[in-house]
């Protein structure tokens, strides 16, 4: 059974991962870009998404480092924008960035609200739980202003033209502060913030 939940878990990183993907090229076909559709960034195949480090990787190293307990973070390829064709220049990168996050966080609402209905069985509701518990925990750390996370661009755009230093910095040598963040206990935060938004949107514990 561990085993299964095993398995269970990392397709629903990966399913997650793509959701994520999608969203950003659809707000941004919305708005005016079609480079994510042409392409084929709106495809929900995993080989138009995975990256082999980040999807792959990264997420199998977490899942035995921590025994299964988590969190479990990944990433796929950024979706290709060509920030020209976007209609609104001031705001646009942001509702891009915003919108992975986001599609994670609604996913996760939907299947909490499966959860608070008793009509299916044991099996189902702890697969819904992992659904809402990774949808929760990606939505979270994709948030941190840190390249190539999607918080480092809502970051340099709340920030505009100033702090050139600091986005330079961190353009330079964000990958590196991701890795030691993800290897030195510093998704504790990510887990902590999962662990008030699971009980939120469930009303259980997370355990």
């Amino acid at each position: 059974m561990d085993l299964l939940f095993t398995i269970l878990g990392l397709a629903v990183i990966l399913f997650s991962i793509i959701i994520h993907e999608v969203a950003h090229g659809s707000v941004a076909y919305y708005l005016g870009d079609s480079t994510a559709k042409e392409n084929n960034r709106l495809s929900l195949s995993p080989l138009s998404h995975l990256d082999p480090i980040g999807s792959f990787l990264v997420p199998l190293f977490l899942l035995v480092f921590t025994g299964g307990r988590g969190p479990i973070v990944g990433w796929a390829k950024p979706v290709p924008i060509d920030f020209y064709n976007i209609r609104d220049k001031r705001w646009g990168a942001l509702k891009i960035s915003l919108a992975g996050p986001a599609a994670n966080l609604f996913v996760a609402f939907i299947f909490s609200m499966l959860i608070r209905f008793p009509v299916f069985s044991l099996g189902f509701y702890q697969f819904f739980q992992i659904v809402v518990f990774y949808n929760i925990v990606l939505a979270i750390f994709n948030l941190i202003p840190i390249p190539p996370l999607d918080g480092s661009h809502i970051l340099f755009d709340i920030l505009g033209e100033g702090f050139t230093w600091l986005k330079s910095f961190l353009t330079q040598f964000g990958f590196f502060i991701l890795i030691f963040i993800i290897f030195s206990n510093g998704l504790s935060v990510v887990l902590r913030l999962t662990e008030k938004i699971f009980y939120l949107f469930t009303g259980l514990p997370l355990v």
